[in-house]
């Protein structure tokens, strides 16, 4: 089994089917039977149409799997839960945001918007950092996938009490790095009173090739996907969640060019780390989520010197994994059974009030949200490599902001929590649109009249103007 990235170009949409629906098409006549695509991306949109980028997985065998559906199965929710106020935030990996895009430096903004909501769902990539993990207290730690899937109407979420996690490294030809990983399982155990049943080390690893798409995205190729897949099926009934902790071939050069680049350059890690989660997330159902294994002990004698700051929480940490195992640790259960979401404990896609996203990202969360009708937050601050102008998707009335910052991402969702229409605090505020349809008006009592003065005593009247006028 292989993961891979592929690039592939999409007309413009003319309308007719919904844009996801489109995408959807497209897509399934670009890959036909070649594979099942487990990530999708629109990097750059146009009067060409859209340049997308789709992470694919080749050699499936169904018999080592539990589950699969496709990623653009969509299910419309009936109603909206107004009950709660429950929040999306999403920073997409290896599009090199400006916030978000490097060691869980998007985590004071989660912090900052979960203060606005209820319940503030998210990802990895956004609160990650090595060794930290400031998940704020009323937050939900799911994969990328499992967020997608959420806003597509396809899952719900259980919160739990715990998760057995079960982690599973690569035999490091070090033994001393091997060490490091069962002592940070151990670690886990010991200050955070989480459940890892089983350490697994894999004697036949896997492979992740990092790779940067033509949109400059960080992305990859996973080789040997079927050893990992039956270390998963051998031990199911072991473990709740799964921590992935395996070698990512970024070479040392290229390791210290990143760190002192003060940023220009997009984390090489990252995209295929999350090619990784997905599918096996997608195969199996669980929650998952990656670190990368330390290349050597000669690494850890490198001197980076001072880092950009986005990157200190990794230039300090020698095996990258609590933050995963913490996340990991109450990581909500992931609903399939749809008789089950109209459950009280169960989260669903009607529960979800907004999206903040960086603003020109373009993929299934912001396609579901659009055909959701669910708010959609676009911060411009929070640059990235996606070249996308959101307002040309169609969004109704009311249903897209873009804002300068997170700050400002906060205030508007205040706003959507109490009611209160964003333009009525901004100034100058705009005159009341008055439309007048008088003729129509008119007209209607013109009709309505003729029919009645022709209508005979006892009769039935031939046409229906019910609501005319009205």
């Amino acid at each position: 089994m292989i993961l891979k990235e592929q690039e592939i170009d999409i007309p413009p949409y003319k309308g007719g089917d919904s844009l996801l629906g489109y995408f959807e098409g497209a897509v399934a006549k670009r890959v036909g039977g070649k594979g099942i695509p487990i990530r999708f991306a629109v990097t750059e949109s146009g009067p060409k149409g859209y340049h997308c980028e789709l992470g694919i997985l080749e050699g499936l065998d169904d018999g080592s799997i539990v589950q699969q559906s496709s990623i653009f199965e969509f299910v419309r929710r009936e109603v909206e839960n107004s009950s709660e106020f429950n929040a999306v935030m999403i920073v997409p990996t290896g599009i090199g945001a400006e916030i978000g895009g490097h060691a869980g430096d998007a985590a004071p903004a989660a912090r900052l918007l979960a203060g606005a909501c209820d319940t503030l769902i998210t990802h990895p990539n956004v609160v990650n950092a090595s060794d930290i993990n400031e998940l704020p207290e009323n937050g939900l730690y799911i994969e990328g996938s499992v967020l997608s899937n959420l806003l597509m109407g396809t899952v719900g979420l259980e919160r739990v009490r715990a998760n057995r996690v079960m982690l599973v490294i690569d035999r490091h030809k070090d033994e001393r790095i091997t060490e490091l990983y069962v002592d940070a399982a151990s670690a886990a155990r010991a200050s955070l009173g989480a459940e890892c049943p089983l350490v697994v080390e894999m004697e036949e690893p896997i492979r992740m090739i990092p790779e940067y798409s033509s949109s400059g995205r960080a992305v990859g190729q996973v080789e040997g996907l079927e050893r990992l897949c039956e270390v998963l099926h051998r031990h199911r009934g072991e473990y709740d969640a799964v921590a992935l902790a395996t070698l990512v071939e970024v070479p040392d050069e290229m390791m210290v060019e990143y760190f002192r680049s003060h940023g220009e350059i997009i984390n090489p890690w990252g995209g295929v780390e999350a090619m990784l989660t997905h599918a096996v997330t997608m195969l199996f159902g669980i929650p998952a989520a990656h670190s990368p294994m330390l290349e050597s002990m000669e690494v850890l004698n490198i001197r980076l010197g001072l880092v950009d700051p986005r990157m200190s929480a990794e230039a300090v940490s020698m095996c990258f994994l609590h933050c995963v195992l913490k996340g990991l640790h109450r990581s909500p259960r992931i609903i399939t059974d749809r008789m089950v979401f109209a459950h009280p404990g169960i989260l669903t896609g009607a529960d979800v009030s907004c999206v903040v996203i960086p603003d020109g990202c373009v993929g299934l969360p912001t396609l579901a949200a659009l055909e959701q009708g669910i708010p959609v937050i676009a911060v411009r601050e929070n640059r990235n490599q996606m070249r996308n102008n959101l307002e040309e998707l169609g969004f109704a009335s009311g249903k897209l902001f873009i804002v300068e910052n997170y700050l400002e991402a906060a205030g508007v969702m205040t706003a959507l929590r109490t009611g209160v229409a964003v333009p009525s605090v901004r100034r100058p505020l705009a005159e009341t649109e008055v439309s007048r349809e008088g003729s129509k008006r008119r007209l209607a009592a013109k009709i309505g009249g003729l029919t009645a003065s022709k209508k005979k005593p006892g009769s039935k009247a031939k046409g229906k103007y019910s609501g005319v006028g009205a």
